[in-house]
């Protein structure tokens, strides 16, 4: 069977739980990348002639693990696994597996690279048949490593992961995804880290395109390299190097120039001139641009390496902080000759604290040098406002990803988010690219009527602001309000009863039928689409297809944000839809159940039931097992009331004169116990009332906790058979079954559930601005002052009464 996506995870995190405490995140990283890499190409091309790739005799990841338990396990990896492979496949900065300070001595390294070894050779993480293409799970998995370990490798050493959301943002926006692209199609990423931009933007080409990348640091170079391996770019030439002082890639003397160039250098570096030429010789990247950049700050510099590196006709993007548009001195020169030469077509501000190297805000910088010549303005989004928070960093949500590629892609102006900003406009500005200069995204206040809080009544002005809510309901307005005076307007409907004036209008409830009507359109054509899903597709093709006719269908829908929607799909699809439809992909419509084992501490395994992953058992039970699944529901009930007896009898009885009151807890053992005390006793004395009373709620007592201990047994056996009942359908479910549990029951109605929920919110927000204003002016001024001048005089009166006064 398949591997889930978040098993896969799970897996591969836990091999880092051996490798913590000896080293910090930015450490232990490149032991368990490298121990993935070996893995995948022992299973993919071990023994396989012409692989792109060199596995040598004795090298492979079953040769590791004969290593298990030796003595000297850390140096047989490294000269047996780790140097063959490297000198082989000219592998750079490849972890030293004998390194004492880092792994332990003696029988500390040996069980944690024993253990280590014994995680990668789990039967899921069986990569002989995973394809490693644009779909491909294990690419996913590499990419959730690198976000957890730039995550807990903190600010000096996390800048060797660009965020995944960043990136898909670059390679949208970018126009590589409508270019004509062929194999001789380049992209280039000169400050390129671990590789994942620029396998971003390749997965975004509709052909297989040349990547090249260079990177400073030798250890994230080499993990460059086997990242564009793990990602099925086995070609990819990446290099390790400074790029501004020993850029690697050159033609003739010259810098070489790509068809595409996307990069996120080290913010700010202060260190950008080591190493280089007298007046940038031989590559002269900056003499056309007025000046140098300054010395202690390399932003720029990395901008004109971006801009010389591209062909006549070449687009690149670059991640850069906020301060380059609109520092001044050397910087402001630049930047007026970019503009003039109308290199720059766009400039996208993203929220803070996205990046793992730093917290402050960043940019996108778009960098197009077709129709240069005749650019007149640049288009600029303020997206610093869309995000999520994740620990103690930001991510851009889904919605924040299609929302800004879209409104780039299409030029579409946005009040407050998005707007073309003609070269007139910012020449006038001195050439500041200060996106707060051209976009006010702050959100209008909330002014209070002074007047209304003097005279009383809700001000038109504040009524109208909701205007959009009055053209889909245009006689809601004249329902819930009445004209008080010139200017100002009063509640018909009373607070309490807001809710249901306005869910239960006739417009409401037409608006409400329209909007289930335009979903049960897409749910209709999506469970044709998804019926027919068999072997070998792609969930990847799969949800393009799914969102994509989501968004049309609430495209231009009033009140509804088709982003907001397309938010639900995409965060079911990332928690339980592209598992499911992965398994699917790769054992078809099978509903295979499996036990649950788990093994403790002490190595014992213990059965902890049943599962099923493309079908869990509710499904099962809600559609064939509703009478057992209510008589379940009832046995709980009256356990319940059982159980509110019980409490309500110790409530009664646990005063301090009460029949409990000698106990020192209330138990049935410490009940029982007393009350055969107490038997005794009424044996002695037969006519004590007292006695008798006690004896009774205590008898009482017993008898529910009798009956509570028979309910649970009924529960449980019912349960178990319930269990059974569902287990034993499994195997004779159709493939008709499966899919009507899987689409119609798992997916179709969780995703319904999801979007009926935020149309419902639309008209919450509603009712919640109408009640806000009526408690805002609900009580005038003067009333005010009445009512708490009435208040003053009952606590004068109190306080002379009591002799204050």
């Amino acid at each position: 069977m398949a591997i889930k996506k978040s098993e896969l995870y799970s897996s591969l995190w836990a091999s880092c739980d051996e490798l913590r405490g000896g080293m910090d995140a930015s450490q232990y990283k490149d032991y368990v990348l490298v121990m993935l890499f070996i893995k995948y190409v022992s299973d993919k091309y071990a023994g396989q002639p012409f692989a792109p790739i060199i596995i040598p005799e004795g090298a492979t990841f079953a040769d590791m693990v004969q290593m298990k338990g030796k003595s000297d396990i850390g140096d047989q990896i490294n000269k047996k696994i780790i140097e063959p492979l490297r000198d082989e496949n000219q592998l750079t900065g490849m972890p030293d597996f004998n390194d004492k300070v880092k792994l332990g001595e003696g029988k500390e390294m040996v069980d944690r690279l024993t253990n280590l070894i014994a995680i990668f050779q789990k039967p899921e993480l069986d990569f002989s048949k995973n394809k490693a293409d644009g779909d491909d799970i294990l690419g996913d998995a590499y990419e959730y490593l690198m976000r957890h370990f730039a995550t807990e490798s903190g600010k000096s050493k996390g800048q060797f992961y660009t965020p995944a959301e960043v990136s898909r943002v670059m390679a949208s926006i970018i126009g590589i995804r409508e270019a004509e692209t062929s194999a001789s199609t380049s992209v280039y990423d000169p400050t390129c880290g671990s590789g994942s931009l620029l396998l971003k933007v390749a997965t975004a080409a509709r052909t297989k395109v040349s990547l090249f990348g260079q990177e400073k640091d030798a250890t994230t170079a080499g993990l460059a390299k086997m990242n564009m391996i793990l990602h099925n770019n086995p070609t990819a030439d990446t290099k390790q190097g400074n790029t501004l002082a020993d850029p690697k890639f050159k033609k003739e003397g010259q810098l070489q120039q790509f068809d595409f160039v996307v990069a996120n250098p080290p913010f700010s570096d202060k260190r950008w001139e080591n190493g280089l030429g007298e007046d940038d010789k031989p590559y002269y990247r900056f003499k056309d641009f007025g000046s140098s950049p300054p010395s202690k700050n390399g932003d720029y510099a990395y901008l004109l390496h971006i801009v010389a590196s591209l062909k006549r006709n070449g687009k690149g993007a670059v991640i850069l902080p906020h301060g380059v548009l609109f520092r001044g001195n050397a910087e402001a020169t630049i930047r007026e000759h970019l503009i003039k030469k109308g290199l720059i077509k766009g400039i996208i501000g993203l929220p803070a604290n996205l990046f793992y190297g730093t917290g402050i805000p960043a940019c996108l910088i778009l960098i197009d040098k077709e129709n240069a010549a005749s650019r007149k303005g640049i288009f600029m989004i303020d997206a610093g406002k869309g995000f999520m928070k994740d620990g103690n960093k930001n991510r851009l949500r889904e919605q924040d990803i299609r929302k800004i590629t879209d409104v780039f892609n299409q030029e579409l102006e946005i009040a407050g988010f998005s707007r073309m900003v003609s070269v007139t406009e910012i020449a006038e500005n001195d050439y500041n690219l200060n996106i707060p200069r051209y976009i006010d995204n702050q959100e209008k206040e909330d002014i209070q009527d002074i007047a209304a809080h003097l005279h009383g009544g809700i001000p038109i002005s504040d009524i109208e602001e909701m205007a959009e809510y009055w053209q889909v309901y245009p006689t809601l307005k004249k329902a819930l309000f009445e004209p008080l005076r010139d200017g100002y307007m009063q509640p018909l409907v009373r607070k309490d009863n807001l809710k249901t004036a306005i869910f239960s209008h006739e417009e409401f409830v037409a608006f409400s039928q329209n909007m289930d009507s335009i979903f049960q359109t897409w749910r209709s054509n999506s469970t044709d689409l998804l019926t027919q899903l068999t072997i070998g597709d792609k969930p990847k093709t799969i949800i393009q297809q799914l969102s994509e006719t989501l968004l049309s269908q609430y495209a231009d829908k009033p009140l509804v944000n088709k982003y907001n929607i397309y938010q639900h799909l995409m965060v079911y699809w990332n928690e339980t839809m592209e598992d499911d439809i992965y398994l699917i992909s790769v054992d078809g419509w099978k509903a295979e159940t499996y036990r649950i084992l788990v093994t403790d501490k002490k190595g014992k395994t213990k059965d902890k039931g049943w599962t099923c992953d493309l079908v869990p058992k509710h499904l099962i039970v809600n559609r064939y097992f509703q009478k057992e699944q209510d008589d379940i529901a009832n046995l709980e009930s009256e356990k319940e009331t059982i159980q509110s007896e019980i409490t309500e009898l110790e409530e009664t009885h646990n005063g301090e004169d009460g029949h409990f009151s000698e106990l020192e807890k209330v138990t049935k053992t410490t009940v029982k116990q007393q009350l055969k005390i107490d038997n005794g006793e009424l044996g002695m004395n037969p006519t004590d009332e007292e006695l008798k009373a006690k004896v009774a709620v205590f008898k009482a007592y017993l008898k529910l906790h009798d009956n509570l201990a028979k309910a649970n047994k009924q529960i449980k056996t019912a349960t178990e058979h319930l269990d059974d009942l569902a287990y034993a359908k499994y195997p004779t479910l159709t493939e008709t079954d499966i899919k009507t549990l899987v689409i119609a029951d798992k997916w179709m109605t969780t995703i319904s559930e999801a979007i009926k929920g935020e149309i419902d919110h639309i008209s919450q927000r509603l009712t919640n601005r109408i009640k806000e204003l009526i408690n805002r002016y609900d009580t005038p001024l003067p009333t005010l002052e009445a009512n708490t001048k009435a208040l003053e005089s009952k606590v004068m009166a109190h306080l002379t009464e009591m002799g204050f006064f």
